[in-house]
């Protein structure tokens, strides 16, 4: 390895071992997004995340977007890519050759998602009449093709089609069943949410990983967008921190940083070792965050 490796695991600031970040990010639609991309993933890389994991949507052109990003990772940098897959509106033939094809690309984890209902959040989700069903019907297809790692997504709030949360985790339940690893959460910023949801969890009996999805807040109002179209809350506390800076941004940055410094410590505090950030293909905090939880370059570490 070269000055630009760290070690996959780290000592946080409070002396805990064994910390390990993933991060993700998604397709990029013009050159300018793929320039911010690509300065992104070069930015974290020396930060050797577990994994990086790169998002799909409904559509071929969206497909292909996502299977050339994953292949430029593979091809050009030394990070383990994720690949996201969604079972909407494609049949089985479909999926399992977008399967196939990470396969051979040589993606050995795919983040399996049921994806959002073709017309649009709040509207029915109807699985195309000869596709998979849900997550977790797509899960069991994903290892009867290969013998690959399958992460799926959880809800400390619970998804918001499900009737109640004994109903959502037992889709969760049948998602691990069909041979899922890990489970990534829905972006949360209550860190009570989170414990209680994994209290509920572990009293199903079911103990794989729940790693806690953190959403660096990169502007205020397009989380609160993003938290209404996926049932996450937003606390009062956090809206008064940014209220009047809709005008301010380097102080929205500063205050960004100092809300998930304070979220992912107190998550470490109580036994926390894995976080995933979804990054909105932006480096700078969650390079930030990083550093507080030890995650340090060799050069540097070396040059300490």
């Amino acid at each position: 390895m070269d000055g630009a490796s760290v070690e996959k695991a780290s000592r946080s600031p409070h002396g805990q071992a064994s910390i390990r970040v993933s991060c993700e990010f998604f397709p990029p639609k013009t050159e300018d997004m793929e320039r911010l991309l690509w300065e992104s993933i070069q930015r974290l890389r020396p930060l050797r995340p577990y994994f990086v994991s790169v998002t799909y949507g409904a559509g071929g052109s969206t497909r292909e977007r996502t299977h050339a990003t994953v292949k430029r990772l593979l091809n050009e940098t030394d990070l383990v890519p994720a690949a996201h897959l969604t079972c909407v509106a494609a049949t089985r033939e479909e999926v399992d050759d977008v399967i196939r094809g990470y396969v051979a690309a040589g993606v050995r984890h795919i983040v399996a998602l049921r994806g959002d209902p073709v017309d649009g959040l709040g509207e029915r989700y109807r699985p195309h009449p000869n596709g998979y069903s849900n997550a977790a019907d797509l899960t069991a297809g994903i290892k009867r093709i290969a013998p690959i790692e399958v992460s799926v997504a959880a809800y400390p709030e619970k998804h918001p089609e499900s009737a109640s949360f004994a109903a959502d985790i037992d889709m969760l339940k049948a998602k691990i069943d069909a041979g899922a690893t890990r489970a990534i959460t829905q972006f949360f910023f209550d860190n009570e949410l989170y414990f209680r949801y994994l209290d509920r969890v572990r009293a199903r009996g079911i103990d794989i990983p729940v790693v806690p999805g953190i959403l660096p807040v990169q502007n205020f109002n397009q989380t609160r967008t993003f938290a209404e179209r996926c049932g996450a809350s937003i606390p009062n506390w956090l809206a008064d921190r940014f209220a009047g800076l809709d005008d301010d941004a380097a102080t929205r940055k500063l205050i960004a940083a100092a809300v998930a410094a304070e979220q992912v410590l107190d998550l470490v505090d109580r036994g926390v070792r894995d976080f995933h950030f979804y990054t909105m293909n932006r480096a700078d905090l969650v390079y930030a965050i990083c550093h507080l939880l030890g995650l340090r370059p060799v050069a540097a570490r070396e040059a300490a």
